[in-house]
């Protein structure tokens, strides 16, 4: 019988809740409008994105030997440099930098052998900076065959880089600006007014990240992870109505 009774009242609750809603949306709307109406200024963010391909890819990759004699690790590492430099070779990949040899001593850990040297590990870094971004984005996984070869050869995720951010940020300024006052246009519209002139502007963070993302930062986003990547730019603009 309660529950009978109750229902009708949950009813009434539920409606007068909605209504109640609906008068304060219309109220601030009505109030954005009379604030416009009023003011001489506006102040709107306009938003531009546009999708760009990476024209730059670097690549790394290092290797390394251990051994108890440090020119006999010296010497094998020779012979590793030389199967890396023919497997760069037989894919035409050039020019690349193998960086100098970087020698780490490994120590005994046993209290009676005073800490003394027991083997030489001996290291080098290969780097690769090239516009041929799609040949360089396979190279991690084709680096398997040095493994093969008896290379302990540890190859590094690529980084794609687009060079024309300079040249793409004056665009998107241009048309998050433009973005801008078509905002502030429609809404000054809305309060019997219109836009008389830009007042000011301040340029938000650049944001490069991967295609469809949403992911922000206050920093600004530099993503290198994918070939194809989007660029946002923000512009926060004021203008004057009359």
């Amino acid at each position: 019988m309660k529950s009978i009774l109750r229902s009708p009242l949950f009813g009434v609750c539920a409606g007068l809740a909605l209504a109640a809603a609906l008068v304060a949306s219309t109220y601030l709307v009505s109030r954005t409008w009379v604030s416009i109406s009023s003011a001489n200024v506006i102040t709107v963010t306009g938003a531009a994105q546009k999708s760009v391909m990476s024209d730059l890819a670097v690549w790394k990759g290092s290797f390394s030997v251990e051994h108890g004699e440090l020119l006999e690790a010296q010497r094998r590492l020779k012979e590793d440099r030389s199967k890396v430099e023919a497997f760069l070779d037989a894919r035409q990949i050039s020019p690349f930098v193998i960086q100098p040899i970087q020698i780490e001593e490994i120590r005994s850990r046993e209290r009676d052998q005073d800490n003394r040297v027991v083997a030489y590990r001996l290291r080098q870094t290969v780097e690769i900076q090239s516009t041929e971004v799609e040949k360089l984005g396979s190279l991690g996984t084709e680096a398997g065959e040095l493994v093969e070869l008896g290379v302990a050869f540890v190859p590094h995720p690529p980084e794609f880089i687009f060079t024309g951010i300079a040249e793409a940020k004056l665009e998107l300024l241009a048309e998050a600006t433009a973005d801008a006052k078509a905002r502030a246009e429609q809404m000054a519209q809305q309060g019997g007014r219109s836009i008389k002139q830009l007042r000011s502007a301040r340029m938000g963070v650049f944001q490069i990240t991967p295609p469809h993302s949403t992911e922000t930062s206050w920093d600004g986003i530099n993503d290198k992870t994918t070939v194809e990547k989007s660029v946002r730019a923000t512009v926060s603009a004021s203008f004057l109505l009359e």
